[in-house]
């Protein structure tokens, strides 16, 4: 792991395009700290304790500073399953308070016994879920340092809780996993139509660079989320058509035309998942 400065004082760290795996300690998604002249604000915590603790030293490499605040884009576990480390060094934890339902939810129960299966030893006994110290519900400034940090809601969408996070000083946007570059986005249970329109409200930030969610940086919005965005409106065309002209599903996934996207990273680990829930997702919004 190692931090990459994209603007003074803003960086990230980028996670591989790769299923999570004892090999690579869930280390998937992005993450991003501003360092301000009173401590330093983390955005997401990485899919481990220890990738939170090497985080945590790319940190200390640049400032005494502490961890003031952290963060959450959302309550996936490849972005959460840092936060006990985290919530350790002194840090308080913000989220969208549409997270609680999900963190009480016996899916995340579930996931994280799975993963202290599929990921161990990285999660184990000891990996906890960590609820937010602070729920936010609107739109928020937060200041440090100086500094001013914007959160803003965009879920439902991706998930439920989305929130983005600009600092205008720097013209830097941490976009969560609104935005996937150079992989095939992960649509689970996705409001996909809602998620079009966030991507579209991306734009007018002002900004000069987006963090997304996963994969490197973009300093051309306009043509870098195309890929996601392209990618939601054509499974939401194809399976929407099937779905109101009543094809099976399977016969619909044979008969669609993947080539644009099956070279991509991931196609083949999350395509037909993505197809079949925006088919279920699709028969709901055709009643």
């Amino acid at each position: 792991m190692s931090a990459r400065e994209l603007a003074p004082g803003v960086f990230m760290v980028q996670g591989l395009s790769e299923l999570g795996s004892p090999a690579n300690q869930n280390f998937i998604s992005n993450a991003g700290f501003v360092i301000t002249p009173e401590g330093v604000v983390v955005i997401d915590a990485l899919g481990s304790p220890e990738l939170a603790r090497r985080l945590l030293a790319e940190i200390q490499k640049r400032t005494s500073l502490p961890v003031k605040w952290v963060i959450l884009t959302h309550y996936h576990a490849d972005h959460i399953y840092g936060l006990q480390v985290l919530k350790e060094a002194g840090a308080q934890i913000l989220a969208h308070e549409r997270a609680r339902e999900y963190l009480n939810s016996e899916s995340a129960a579930s996931r994280l016994v799975a993963s202290r299966q599929t990921l161990k030893p990285w999660i184990d006994e000891h990996t906890r879920l960590v609820s937010a110290d602070r729920w936010i519900q609107g739109p928020q400034t937060l200041t440090l340092g100086g500094i001013d940090i914007q959160v803003h809601p965009v879920g439902p969408s991706h998930t439920a809780e989305d929130l983005v996070i600009y600092v205008p000083s720097r013209k830097v946007l941490f976009a969560g996993d609104l935005v996937f570059r150079n992989r095939i986005p992960f649509v689970g249970q996705a409001d996909s139509r809602r998620w079009v329109l966030a991507l579209d409200r991306l734009l007018a930030f002002d900004a000069q660079v987006i963090v997304p969610g996963h994969g490197p940086e973009t300093r051309d919005a306009q043509q870098d989320i195309t890929l996601t965005r392209d990618y939601l409106r054509y499974i939401r065309e194809t399976m929407g058509k099937a779905a109101a002209d009543m094809v099976p599903f399977e016969e619909a996934y044979r008969q669609t035309d993947w080539r644009r996207f099956e070279n991509l990273p991931l196609f083949k680990s999350a395509n037909r998942m993505n197809a079949y829930n925006t088919y279920l997702l699709m028969e709901q919004e055709s009643k």
